[in-house]
């Protein structure tokens, strides 16, 4: 089936400074793959049997890398809603469970809330079989630790969020003192550094739509932390805003 995603603005390869936005723009979807990126009027009249999801006033873009992974699902737990206890991760609440039933069922509920922040690649290393079969089965891209950015460290550094790689642990898993670690890659990193790949023809259909700010000056909108409406993987709507 081919579906069209319009939206105000489609930014294929927010990473690359030069590479241009399309005002109006829309992506075609077939299957697993990107179709086609251009301006809604051209792709709409090339393909009017398409089925259209139409995201109004949003930014269409790559999906979000979370490099917080192996804290986020090795370490932290992420509450069952029957137990009634909130649904933030629980810091170190996995740390020395030797359950992996529990350990892969929390990683599935991390995962499902990573969607709603418009995450299609997370970091790991993920040592636990359980987790990692989590997140082969999830959709989402699972990929080998990483250092964290400048960015995100500068961030670490002015209180924005706890703790960091230098704190021991895997690199981007968290610190040992238990601080959270943000579901949310918007939340430390900018948006042309929390993205993952591009929006390409002939690319896997990972991408996400976010609610936008302005940007001074009149040069279109950027999203905004907490403002996913959507995330696609694979082609497959896994996640929309009620």
């Amino acid at each position: 089936m081919l579906t069209l995603h319009r939206a105000a603005f489609v930014l294929p390869d927010p990473a690359d400074p030069t590479a241009p936005s399309i005002a109006d723009g829309a992506v075609v979807v077939r299957g697993e793959l990107v179709e086609a990126v251009g301006p809604y009027g051209e792709l709409a009249a090339g393909y009017p049997g398409a089925r259209v999801r139409d995201w109004g006033a949003a930014v269409l873009a790559p999906g979000l890398r979370n490099p917080y992974g192996h804290w986020l699902l090795e370490r932290a737990y992420h509450p069952d809603p029957r137990e009634e206890v909130g649904v933030e991760p629980v810091a170190d609440g996995l740390a020395g469970s030797t359950d992996e039933a529990r350990c892969g069922a929390s990683a599935r509920r991390g995962l499902q809330r990573m969607l709603g922040y418009g995450v299609t690649a997370v970091a790991g290393p993920f040592e636990r079989a359980s987790v990692r079969t989590a997140v082969a089965r999830s959709g989402v891209v699972g990929l080998p630790g990483s250092a964290v950015s400048s960015a995100v460290a500068s961030a670490v550094s002015s209180g924005g969020v706890d703790g960091g790689p230098q704190d021991g642990g895997p690199e981007g898993s968290g610190p040992q003192d238990g601080g959270a670690r943000p579901l949310d890659p918007l939340a430390v990193l900018p948006f042309a550094e929390a993205v993952y790949g591009r929006v390409a023809v002939g690319g896997r259909a990972d991408f996400a739509v976010f609610a936008t700010a302005a940007v001074a000056g009149g040069g279109g909108a950027q999203p905004v932390a907490g403002g996913c409406l959507a995330t696609v993987l694979g082609g497959r709507l896994v996640y929309r805003r009620r």
